[in-house]
C-alpha cells in the first residue's frame, strides 16, 4: 500500500467509482462504437473546410503562386506565418510526453497521447507550406544535389531554411517513434477486445505483438526514456532554428538575439492552448469527464499562464532593446508595429497573448471549463498575430520609403489556411476513432495512487482491493469454474424491479423485432440466456443500455452471481454485436 502512497490534500487525476476494467471499457468506447451526432457535425465542418482549402490549393499550383498576396517588399507573408504558427503549435506534444516524462508528472497521463497526435497532425500541415511555395511541387527533386541536366546543383548549406528542414523532418520522425511506441499496449488492449475478425487483424499488426509480458514493458520503459531523453532537446532546438530565419537576417525588428528563446517559449505556449482546445472538445464529445479532469484543465492553465507571461516579457524586452539600441531603423520598425497601419495586429497581439493569460492567476476563472476553452481559442489567435506582426509589419516599411507597400491576404491565402485547420481537425477526429484518444496503460498505472476510488479507501483505512458496496448488491456467492465459463444456472427468484429494469432497457415486441443470440456475449450460457428471457429480455439493443443501474437491478431479480454482468461488460458487447447486424 505504500508504494502507492499518494498525499490526501492532492486531487485526484481519475475520477468515480474507477476499477482496471472500467478503464479499458470507457477509453475503448469511442473506438468500438458508432459516432455520434456531434463527432458528426464536427467532421462534416472540417471536411468542408477542407476541401475548400484543397481547391485553393490546386488552384495555386495550377495557376502559380501570383495568386497570392505577395509583392515585390512583403515577399514572405501569410505562407510562413502559417508554417511558423503549426510549427508552434506542434511544440506542446514532446513537452508534455518528453520533458514531464523525465519530471514524472502524473497529470500528464491522460493527455500526452492526444498531444503527442496533435504534434504529428500540426507538424503535417506545417510541411505543406514549403510544398506549395514551390509553386512546382513535382520538380522538388530539384534541391536534392543528384546530377541533372544542370550538373549538380547543391543546396546551400549555411540557410536557416535548409537547417528548418533538418530540424522539422527529425522532429517529425522522433514525435511519430514516440506516439507509435506509447500506443501499442493500447493497440493490443483493443486487440483483445475485438469481436470482428478483419479489425483483431489489423490492430494485432499495428501492436507488433505486444504481449504484456514482463520483458514487454520492460523494452517499453527502457524506449520511452532513451525516446524522452532524444526528444527533449528537440523543444529547445526546433523552434530555436526557425527563428534563425529571421534572427540571422539584417532586417530591422528581424535582427536580434533574443528570437530563440522567444520563439520557443511562444511554441509552446500556443502548443498547449491547442491541446487545451482539444481536450475540452473530446472530453466531451467522447465522455471522458472522468480522465480529463478539472485538474488536469487547471495544470495546463497554470503552463500556459507562465509561458504567456514569458512572452510577454519578450515584448517588453524587444521595445526596451530597440530603444537603448539608438540605431533608429529598429526604434521605427518597433513605433510602425504599435502605430503604423498594422496597429490593430499589433495590439491583437498584445491583448491575446499577455493580457488575457493573466486572467488565469485567479483559480476560480481557471478552473471554469468554458473559460479555459475561450482563453485557448484567444490565445492562438493572438499567437498567430504574432508571426503575422513579426513578419509583415517588419518587411512592408523597410529602409526605403519609396518601396513601402501594404499586404492583404486574397481569397486563397484565406481559403489554402482554413483548409490546413480543416485537415487537421479531419486527421484529429479519425484518430479519435481508430486509436485510443487516452494512454489506458499509462492511466492503469497511476490509478492506486490518484484515482479517486483508491484515494478514498486509503483514507478511511481500508485495503485497496475492496470493492466498494453498492446498495443493491446481494451477499456474494462462490462462483465455480463451469460458472465462470457461461454455463450458470440461476433461477429466476423475486421479480420485483422487472418492470423498472425493463423501462430502462425497453421492452420486446415479438411482431416487430427478432430475437438475438445472447450467447454470443461473454458470460451468457444457455440457462442465463433463458433467465434475461424470462425477465423480457432477447435483444442486444436492450443489453447495450444497461448501465451501473441496471446491473444492480439484474443482480436483485435473479439473485445470483453479482457483477458477473458489469465485470464482463454485456453491454459494450451488446453493442459491438448489435452494431454487426
Amino acid at each position: 500500500m505504500a508504494s502507492h502512497y499518494e498525499a490526501p490534500i492532492r486531487k485526484p487525476l481519475v475520477l468515480g467509482d474507477k476499477g482496471y476494467h472500467d478503464v479499458s471499457v470507457d477509453i475503448a468506447r469511442p473506438v468500438e462504437g458508432k459516432a455520434n451526432k456531434q463527432w458528426w457535425i464536427v467532421f462534416t465542418i472540417a471536411l468542408v473546410a477542407f476541401l475548400w482549402g484543397l481547391g485553393c490549393i490546386i488552384y495555386t499550383i495550377s495557376t502559380g503562386v501570383g495568386v497570392w498576396g505577395l509583392n515585390r517588399t512583403v515577399n514572405w507573408a501569410w505562407d510562413i506565418t502559417n508554417f511558423v504558427w503549426w510549427v508552434g503549435i506542434g511544440h506542446a506534444g514532446t513537452l508534455i510526453s518528453a520533458v514531464l516524462l523525465l519530471f514524472r508528472q502524473k497529470w500528464r497521463m491522460a493527455i500526452n497521447r492526444s498531444a503527442e497526435a496533435m504534434t504529428i497532425f500540426s507538424v503535417i500541415q506545417a510541411g505543406l507550406f514549403p510544398i506549395i511555395h514551390m509553386g512546382r511541387p513535382w520538380l522538388a527533386y530539384w534541391v536534392l544535389p543528384i546530377p541533372n541536366q544542370f550538373g549538380s546543383l547543391w543546396v546551400n548549406f549555411n540557410s536557416p531554411l535548409l537547417w528548418d528542414v533538418f530540424a522539422i523532418s527529425t522532429y517529425l520522425s522522433v514525435s511519430l517513434v514516440f506516439w507509435w511506441t506509447g500506443l501499442l499496449p493500447d493497440f493490443a488492449m483493443i486487440r483483445d477486445r475485438a469481436v470482428k475478425p478483419f479489425q483483431k487483424k489489423i490492430y494485432s499488426l499495428l501492436s507488433f505483438g505486444w504481449t504484456g509480458r514482463a520483458k514487454d514493458w520492460q523494452r517499453f520503459e527502457e524506449v520511452s526514456l532513451v525516446l524522452a531523453g532524444l526528444a527533449t532537446p528537440l523543444v529547445l532546438s526546433v523552434h530555436t532554428i526557425v527563428s534563425f530565419d529571421f534572427a540571422t537576417s539584417v532586417i530591422p525588428g528581424w535582427h536580434t538575439t533574443i528570437f530563440p528563446p522567444y520563439f520557443v517559449a511562444g511554441a509552446i505556449f500556443s502548443g498547449f492552448a491547442m491541446v487545451q482546445t482539444l481536450l475540452i472538445i473530446m472530453r466531451k464529445v467522447c465522455s471522458l469527464e472522468a480522465y480529463i479532469t478539472v485538474q488536469h484543465i487547471e495544470l495546463m492553465n497554470i503552463v500556459i499562464m507562465i509561458t504567456g507571461s514569458i512572452v510577454g516579457c519578450a515584448y517588453i524586452t524587444e521595445l526596451f532593446i530597440a530603444w537603448y539600441s539608438g540605431v533608429e531603423y529598429e526604434q521605427y520598425a518597433f513605433l510602425n508595429r504599435a502605430t503604423g497601419p498594422y496597429w490593430w495586429a499589433y495590439w491583437s497581439m498584445m491583448t491575446c497573448n499577455v493580457f488575457s493569460p493573466q486572467f488565469m492567476w485567479f483559480k476560480k476563472l481557471r478552473t471554469s471549463i468554458m473559460f479555459s476553452f475561450f482563453i485557448s481559442i484567444v490565445v492562438n489567435i493572438g499567437m498567430w498575430f504574432e508571426r503575422f506582426v513579426i513578419i509583415v509589419t517588419s518587411l512592408h516599411r523597410d529602409y526605403l520609403p519609396s518601396s513601402w507597400t501594404m499586404f492583404s491576404p486574397t481569397f486563397v491565402d484565406i481559403g489554402i489556411f482554413i483548409g490546413t485547420i480543416g485537415f487537421f481537425f479531419v486527421l484529429f477526429l479519425l484518430y479519435s476513432r481508430t486509436f485510443p484518444v487516452i494512454a489506458q496503460a499509462e492511466v492503469k498505472s497511476i490509478l492506486k495512487s490518484s484515482g479517486e476510488r483508491y484515494k478514498k479507501l486509503r483514507d478511511a483505512g481500508k485495503p485497496l482491493y475492496e470493492k466498494p458496496a453498492h446498495k443493491n448488491t446481494p451477499k456474494q456467492e462462490i462462483i465455480t469454474d463451469d460458472e465462470l465459463m457461461g454455463e450458470a444456472k440461476p433461477t429466476v427468484g423475486d421479480k420485483v424491479g422487472v418492470s423498472e429494469l425493463l423501462g430502462s432497457v425497453g421492452t420486446f415486441d415479438a411482431t416487430k423485432e427478432t430475437a438475438d443470440d445472447l450467447k454470443k456475449i461473454k458470460g451468457i450460457g444457455p440457462e442465463m440466456e433463458r433467465i434475461l428471457n424470462e425477465i423480457g429480455i432477447f435483444t442486444y439493443a436492450q443489453v447495450g443500455r444497461m448501465t451501473e443501474k441496471e446491473y444492480d437491478l439484474l443482480d436483485s431479480i435473479t439473485g445470483r452471481f453479482p457483477g458477473r454482468a458489469q465485470r464482463d461488460d454485456w453491454a459494450g458487447q451488446a453493442r459491438i454485436l448489435n452494431n454487426k447486424k
